[in-house]
């Protein structure tokens, strides 16, 4: 397993994303349990990027999302598919990077203190898993590079973890 020593990875977003897949795989190595893998994906997320204050997943059951392994304040539990950021992302299966959630229509406010949010689907083959959850309480934290980056990791996730 890479360790995390302490301090975040540094450099370009693509340098950080690349260091950070590395330490995912080194933890999902041996491990199948897509619970235990979240959890330590939503952990490294936390820690190893600046500026969270929200970092997790949502799983898919029956008709809408329920809350998995996160790092941050309590959020919502349910939410239904395409209300909201997550809902959204998981209806069109597409990342969806928001600048600012106060523009965003029908987004759902687990933490006021949320300026912008990416959503990231979580799919094997055709069937939706889930989706990963970033916020953040800055406006425009997020941006292509971290689509790209938390894609990456989003399918490493999957492909290490049995089907939920």
């Amino acid at each position: 397993m890479t360790a995390f020593r302490g301090e975040r990875p540094s450099g370009t977003k693509s340098q950080v994303y690349r260091e950070l897949s590395l330490m995912a795989e080194g933890l999902f190595r041996g491990e199948a349990d897509p619970i235990a893998n979240a959890a330590n994906l939503s952990a490294l997320l936390w820690m190893g990027l600046p500026e969270l204050n929200w970092a997790g997943f949502y799983f898919k059951r029956g008709a809408g999302l329920v809350l998995g392994p996160f790092q941050g304040r309590p959020a919502c539990v349910r939410i239904e598919l395409g209300r909201g950021v997550c809902g959204m992302a998981a209806r069109r299966g597409e990342t969806i990077v928001v600048p600012d959630v106060e523009e965003f229509p029908d987004h759902i406010a687990c933490d006021a203190a949320s300026k912008s949010e990416i959503v990231v689907p979580l799919v094997s083959g055709s069937r939706l898993l889930g989706v990963l959850d970033l916020d953040s309480p800055v406006v425009a934290r997020f941006d292509d590079d971290d689509a790209r980056g938390l894609e990456g990791l989003a399918a490493l996730w999957v492909a290490a973890s049995d089907p939920l």
